[in-house]
């Protein structure tokens, strides 16, 4: 809704790749896929950017894969979210206009401020190691149940 589909696998993807590998295990492209729901050469090419940027580890080989360590489980939602669709989730109109601002607002502006405002904190607050916890603890998920 608020982020593009790319943003989105590519949320479920760090999430489901800090689960996966928090004891030191590497996640293949395949298992990730399947475990969010992604096409794997889709999935594949967000993972690669991403890796890139530094929000989630890589290795080759035979024992490969992606994985996240102590500091890359500490980014913020906000971190991948500006990796992937930039700022404009945290600075756009809610229209898609590009001139709208409190002198020139356009119709819901003051409305979409306030929840863009509540959102970007939300974002910049919370890092994938507390969405961790969650998924380890059953109280989240990423995939529907079966």
């Amino acid at each position: 809704m608020f982020f593009s589909k790319t943003c989105e696998y590519a949320l479920r993807a760090v999430f489901f790749i800090a689960q996966k590998s928090e004891h030191g295990r590497k996640v293949g492209i395949r298992e990730i896929a399947a475990g969010i729901d992604s096409p794997e050469p889709f999935i594949a090419k967000i993972l690669q950017d991403l890796s890139k940027r530094g929000l989630i580890q890589s290795a080759k080989g035979p024992t490969g894969g992606f994985y996240t360590d102590a500091e890359t489980r500490n980014n913020t939602l906000a971190d991948i979210v500006s990796a992937v669709d930039g700022d404009r989730l945290f600075t756009g109109c809610g229209l898609g206009l590009q001139e709208c601002s409190a002198i020139k607002p356009c119709p819901v502006h003051a409305e979409f401020a306030q929840i863009r405002d509540r959102l970007s904190v939300m974002l910049h607050s919370t890092t994938i190691t507390h969405f961790n916890e969650e998924l380890n603890l059953g109280l989240s998920y990423i995939k529907e149940r079966q």
